[in-house]
């Protein structure tokens, strides 16, 4: 709803001296703050009881008014809001308003601050109030009327820039949070004649603000904050009062609408613009606002000596600082490639005393105070400047001297780890002093620069390469020992296992035992290169002995899987029955003694198997460090199971068996061969069939070819498949025949072979069982093959020749 406020003119009537008269409660004033720049107490007593707003909640809103003095700020809030503040005596043009008065605005909850004029000739330079109240003003204060003439729009101090300036640095450093309200200022332009728009006039201040913002110290992070972000803005222009008296009357209630009328479009008091304080506690809340501006010192402004200081003295640092900025702009290219620059620091020093030099050559002639402020801004500009420099140089540093480290130590090692840590220490010794001398040469002498946690980065990381490289090294060291027992172990023991001497197992302890006294010493002396401490040495040297232990294992384990067992066992039992002492094979003929040897070679073979079963050497003859080891395990002596080698055992017993049968069959062999009577008889009866054979081309390159044919087959080995093949198929060729026919040939052929290999087993057979293989060739060397001992007084003296004789027919065929 629009409310309307009665015209000053209406008001009781307030004297020039000061003096109140016919004052009701509600247009009762309060100075606030004193001369003496003390809060008044008596703030809540007034809210309470005079001007009724203390009950009010949030529902209320503060103004407040800054400005030159004599510019009509009071005579302004009097007519805006109803208010009887003192207005100036156009006589005697004296300072009306001293501290600051408060009073309530007529028929609307609004506090009204009339704060003391700025720039006021009774002051004169001591502007300590002004920013005091400035600063109070734009704290509490949702909206502050900013009074200023038209003329003074565009001016610097005519229009208190500097004063904002200050104020805006210490209210974001003090009262500005994340969160905070904003506050409304409302730029009063007076005497405003309309030559010039009033939008023009307020895009040339608000321009003057933000460049003023710019220039300002942010606290951290607010650096990019803009003066928008805490402030907005509102302009309004009314005519000269005495000249045009009736315009200004009709400007003024415009104006009134804006603070009163809360559906007009530019209603100035905005929800965003309150400072959230319940009324009742205002006086506490302003109370508690002074009292930190007061005993704040980043209020002290300087006077116009030192503003003209501080403006010259900012034009020299400019001019010097560009020319120091153009003279170091060369180095900024080669750091960010990652050139290490070691004159950097020399030069850029040079050209840091010669700035600082042109500045004191000027900016000593003014205040001495603000020169020497400015001087110390000026060195820190430049010492920023290069900072960024120092640390580019410095991780450029960074890197190089790792690589020089890299480098050294490569050099230096070339292959041979051999003392690792002298050569090593020697590396990074010279890497960390280049890195010192460059990192020293390159700070500014006045700058408080500190390196240290650069310095202490490379050296955590030029120390994790150097234990990356010691790990590498001593694997290269442990790996050449690694292969060294291997090599050691691995082949001396296969080839004592091939050979089976009855004291294998303590002739492979003796190896063992020599190899880890070799590696011992070896590893102790290339740990000694590493300045390893002696518990370091001893660690490794256990490590390494039951590493080898574990070796040993796993080479004896993968020498005993069966078919190595087995090959073994063959091996000796051959070397037994096949050859004579003098290692001449052997060629059985009828009456040869085969028994005895077969069995002193089966015997022989037996007791390696058992010799083999387990590791005959005590415990004792370990190193202790190998059995004290919590991973040593005691039945790692027993290398075959007694199950394990009972079948190992049997297994073998059938190829032996079989290498006997094969015996017995080669002197069968040799006895029933062709006479040479045969040969006679087939040369005199073939003789026509010869010649019919040599007349005809045809059948002698056939004969020929049969002939080239069968050699390449004997010469190849190929003659027992090619025969097996040849079995197989007149085999299936009878099936066919037997199936077509219904002729019993396979009877015929059985009955008529088992005549002739019946009469050669019964001349051949000479012990009290015979074993027969069953379906398997005997000339085959597997350890599945099956023997089957027939006992000679089991069945009669026809039935045994019977059987015989179907076993060996079923065998040949």
């Amino acid at each position: 709803m629009s409310q309307t406020v009665p015209d000053i003119d209406q008001l009781p009537n307030a004297s020039a001296n000061g003096r109140e008269s016919s004052v009701t409660p509600a247009d009762a004033r309060l100075q606030a703050v004193n001369e003496a720049q003390e809060f008044s107490p008596d703030m809540l007593d007034y809210m309470k009881n005079k001007w009724n707003i203390a009950n009010r909640g949030f529902d209320y809103n503060v103004v407040a008014v800054f400005g030159s003095q004599s510019t009509g700020k009071s005579t302004l809030l009097n007519r805006l809001f109803g208010t009887n503040f003192d207005v100036m005596d156009e006589v005697s043009r004296q300072q009306t308003t001293k501290g600051i008065w408060a009073s309530k605005a007529r028929d609307a909850d609004v506090l009204v601050l009339d704060v003391e004029g700025t720039d006021g000739r009774e002051r004169g330079e001591d502007q300590d109030f002004e920013r005091k109240s400035a600063l109070f003003s734009i704290a509490i204060a949702e909206v502050l009327i900013v009074n200023m003439w038209e003329n003074q729009v565009g001016l610097y101090n005519g229009a208190n820039m500097g004063l904002l300036k200050t104020v805006f640095e210490v209210n974001l450093q003090l009262f500005q949070q994340k969160g905070s309200p904003k506050t409304c200022l409302f730029f009063v332009i007076r005497d405003f004649t309309g030559v010039t728009p009033i939008e023009n006039l307020a895009a040339t201040l608000t321009k003057d603000l933000e460049r003023i913002w710019a220039g300002l110290n942010k606290p951290p992070g607010k650096e990019a904050s803009l003066i928008s972000d805490f402030f907005e803005f509102n302009f309004a222009g009314l005519p000269h009062k005495v000249y045009a008296p009736e315009n200004f009357k009709n400007e003024a209630e415009k104006l009134k609408g804006r603070f009163y009328d809360r559906q007009n479009p530019a209603y100035t008091f905005k929800p965003a613009f309150h400072k959230h304080i319940p009324a009742d506690g205002f006086p506490q809340f302003a109370e508690a606002i002074w009292e930190k501006i007061v005993t704040n010192r980043d209020l002290d402004l300087p006077t116009q000596q030192q503003l003209l200081a501080q403006y010259r003295c900012d034009e020299i640092m400019r001019v010097a600082y560009d020319t120091f900025a153009e003279h170091i702009k060369k180095y900024r290219v080669q750091l960010e490639s990652g050139k290490v620059l070691e004159g950097l620091g020399k030069e850029t020093q040079q050209y840091y005393l010669e700035a600082i030099e042109a500045f004191d050559a000027d900016g000593s002639r003014y205040n001495k105070e603000v020169y020497q402020k400015k001087r110390a801004e000026f060195k820190e500009k430049m010492a920023t400047a290069l900072h960024v420099y120092y640390v580019q140089q410095l991780r450029n540093l960074h890197k190089s001297a790792l690589n020089l480290f890299n480098e050294r130590l490569a050099e230096r090692m070339k292959g041979d780890d051999s003392e690792f840590a002298r050569k090593l220490n020697e590396s990074r010794q010279e890497a960390m002093s280049y890195y010192s001398r460059i990192a020293e040469a390159t700070k500014l002498h006045d700058a408080d620069w500190d390196g240290d946690e650069y310095q202490a980065q490379f050296e955590i990381e030029i120390e994790e390469i150097a234990t990356q490289k010691r790990i590498e090294a001593m694997g290269r060291v442990l790996g050449k020992l690694d292969s060294f027992i291997t090599q050691s172990l691995v082949e001396p023991i296969e080839v004592l296992l091939n050979e089976g001497p009855n004291d294998v197992w303590k002739r492979i302890f003796v190896v063992f035992r020599e190899t880890l006294a070799s590696a011992e010493r070896e590893l102790s002396k290339q740990l000694a290169g590493f300045e390893s401490s002696d518990s370091e040495i001893t660690a490794q040297v256990q490590k390494m002995k039951f590493q080898a232990w574990e070796l040993m294992q796993k080479t004896i384990k993968s020498e005993f899987v069966d078919v190595k067992v087995l090959e073994r066992l063959r091996h000796r039992f051959e070397q037994k029955f096949r050859y004579d002492s003098d290692g001449i094979p052997r060629v059985w003929s009828a009456g040869d003694d085969i028994d005895g040897p077969f069995s002193a070679a089966r015997d022989d073979a037996d007791a390696l198997s058992q010799l083999y079963a387990k590791i005959n050497v005590p415990e004792s003859e370990l190193d202790p460090s190998i059995v004290e080891d919590e991973r040593f395990d005691p039945n790692a002596f027993v290398v075959l199971s007694p199950a394990r080698l009972q079948n190992l055992r049997d297994r073998f017993k059938r190829e032996a068996d079989l290498l006997f049968v094969e015996a017995k069959r080669s002197i069968v062999t040799n006895q029933v061969g062709p006479s040479k009577i045969f040969y006679l008889a087939l040369c005199v009866l073939g003789w026509n069939e010869l010649l019919a054979v040599l007349s005809n081309p045809y059948l002698t390159l056939a004969a020929l070819l049969s002939a080239v044919a069968g050699y390449a087959i004997w010469r190849t080995g190929m003659t027992r498949p090619v025969l097996n093949v040849a079995r197989a198929t007149l085999k299936e060729t009878a099936t066919q025949i037997s199936e077509r026919t219904g002729l019993s040939i396979e009877g015929v052929v059985t009955n008529f072979r088992a005549g002739a290999v019946g009469q050669r087993l019964e001349r051949s057979t000479s012990h009290p069982s015979f074993p027969v293989r069953k379906g398997r060739d005997l000339n085959r060397e597997h350890s599945g093959d099956e023997v089957e001992m027939v006992p000679a007084g089991r069945m009669s003296e026809g039935g045994l020749l019977a059987d015989r004789r179907r076993r060996a027919v079923q065998d040949e065929y």
